[in-house]
């Protein structure tokens, strides 16, 4: 993971997926007080349950607001990096 302080500019990591995306964004958004807001209208996203073209798939509807919010509350320093 990232981390710096509001002195220091963050390091730019590559982001290969969507994992790495999620983990520099933690870091990054951590000890800021933000929040990420992310809204849902009528989405559907099929979820397979097996590998495969022809593996069934559960719809999951989503309507409405995700949203992800981060704190150092609560780690210890073998938790932060």
């Amino acid at each position: 993971m990232t981390t710096h302080d509001d002195a220091t500019p963050p390091t730019i990591q590559p982001v290969n997926d969507w994992a790495d995306l999620g983990r520099e964004m933690w870091s990054y958004l951590t000890g800021k007080g933000a929040a990420v807001n992310y809204e849902f209208v009528d989405m559907a996203v099929e979820v397979p349950r097996d590998t495969g073209p022809e593996s069934p798939r559960a719809t999951w509807k989503v309507n409405g607001t995700l949203r992800v919010t981060t704190s150092d509350a609560g780690l210890t320093d073998h938790d932060q990096v």
